[in-house]
């Protein structure tokens, strides 16, 4: 069992719904709805419970509690001691796993499909059982102290957390998932019970599922472990960040190397220009290594082991980010590298070659993307919490091939211009 944090630039797929062919829905009295996809060439299967829970749901006192709610579930429920919950799937060869981001909270697992039963009861155990032992508060408590100071000690991760809390100054969203020391040293088993209470809306729950199991005997099983899950709901509502205002900040600390993070906040998950948005920030550092930063600032000038740009995108906001680390000496004219990237596409259109070639990257990144079940089975439940629906891989694809060199562009002028960018450098003490 692993418990893990889903980093903003290892999440950036999720933020397209890609959703295939066939997939079936049925909705449980209590409101929970159960996604399911059949599969017949596998023996394994995947399930989750997905909640629309997130870091962004915390008060500022609250900071890190949907975080902790994820590490408690596995320790303890009505029925359960923590032994017996990392056991169940394990001894059967099995996989638990869960994870929070700033707007869910997700327990799954991976099984041979015979002992789908056993999983899918095991994760409606703790999603909704869990008693939160106060021994087990004060000894996870530490464990997460210590996570915190594991991010704390890798720059390439403690950078992104901070660059939000930059980019969404006094919001939510600027919240490191983890929370901080003062608000984990400050948890309660009470705590914990009121922040569930609080959010927890059952028709915001998905159960989702891949295998070859036929849907019915999903649904039967769905109804016979959370089918007795009693009908909540949340007045919860969710506060876009306020205005913007681009920040540089400088900091100092015991590394090597110089870290930089810079971007500016950008369109939120229903607006209908996210998907050109992101075709134009994985042509500019997406996983290829033919994007135009790594092209230039790896490949022509050996300034860079690796950069990154990203497109993080929530219900009612988005950002792009860009990550790199390189040598102190190296940093200005590595910004300057990537402002040249920047400029190349607001004052050049792409020719008709490179427009094709950046449609079938993308197009062929998104279909290896689907290949894992288990990734399909997640985004399922995230498509269908955030809105309302999958979309096919073939619509996708359509939409892709309808981009034209002029939107590209505008879109460019529109979002690359340097003033509106922020940065955030980590330098090596003096």
């Amino acid at each position: 069992m692993k418990e893990t944090i889903t980093r903003n630039r290892r999440t950036t797929e999720a933020n397209l719904p890609k959703l295939q062919e066939e997939y079936q829905l049925h909705i449980l009295p209590n409101g929970i709805r159960v996604a399911h996809k059949q599969v017949l060439h596998t023996q394994i299967a995947h399930c989750g419970i997905m909640f629309d829970i997130g870091s962004r749901d915390e008060r500022p006192d609250q900071q890190g509690l949907a975080h902790f709610w994820e590490h408690m579930a596995f320790k303890g429920t009505e029925k359960r001691r923590s032994h017996h919950i990392i056991n169940r799937l394990e001894t059967v060869g099995g996989e638990l796993n869960a994870y929070t981001t700033k707007e869910k909270i997700c327990f799954h697992a991976s099984v041979l499909d015979a002992h789908f039963d056993k999983a899918l009861e095991l994760l409606a155990d703790i999603s909704f059982h869990s008693i939160f032992p106060e021994k087990q508060i004060e000894r996870e408590r530490n464990v997460i102290l210590e996570e915190m100071s594991m991010y704390y000690d890798s720059p390439e991760d403690a950078i992104q957390d901070d660059f939000d809390a930059l980019l969404f100054p006094d919001h939510a969203l600027g919240f490191n998932i983890l929370g901080n020391q003062e608000t984990v040293n400050r948890f309660t088993r009470e705590d914990l019970r009121a922040f569930i209470l609080e959010n927890l809306d059952t028709e915001r729950v998905i159960v989702s599922s891949v295998s070859r199991l036929p849907f019915a005997k999903v649904v039967k099983l769905a109804e016979r472990y959370l089918g007795e899950v009693p009908r909540q709901e949340s007045t919860r509502l969710r506060h876009p960040p306020l205005s913007y205002q681009p920040v540089q900040q400088k900091v100092e600390r015991s590394l090597t190397q110089a870290q930089c993070a810079m971007g500016r906040p950008a369109y939120p998950l229903t607006d209908e220009r996210k998907l050109p948005f992101f075709a134009l920030v994985n042509l500019l550092g997406g996983p290829g290594m033919n994007s135009r930063f790594n092209m230039s600032l790896r490949e022509r000038y050996g300034f860079v082991y690796s950069i990154d740009a990203s497109y993080m995108a929530y219900l009612d906001a988005g950002y792009l980010g860009i990550y790199f680390g390189t040598e102190p000496r190296q940093l200005d004219r590595s910004i300057n590298l990537i402002h040249k990237e920047l400029r190349r596409l607001r004052e050049q259109p792409l020719t008709p070659t490179q427009l094709h070639r950046a449609k079938v990257q993308l197009m062929g990144q998104l279909a290896m993307s689907e290949e894992s079940n288990n990734s399909f089975m997640l985004m399922m439940a995230k498509s269908l919490l955030d809105t309302g629906r999958v979309e096919t891989l073939p619509a996708i694809f359509n939409e892709i091939q309808n981009l034209e060199a002029k939107q590209l562009q505008e879109m460019a002028v529109e979002m690359f211009d340097e003033k509106d960018f922020s940065y955030l450098t980590f330098l090596p003490e003096a």
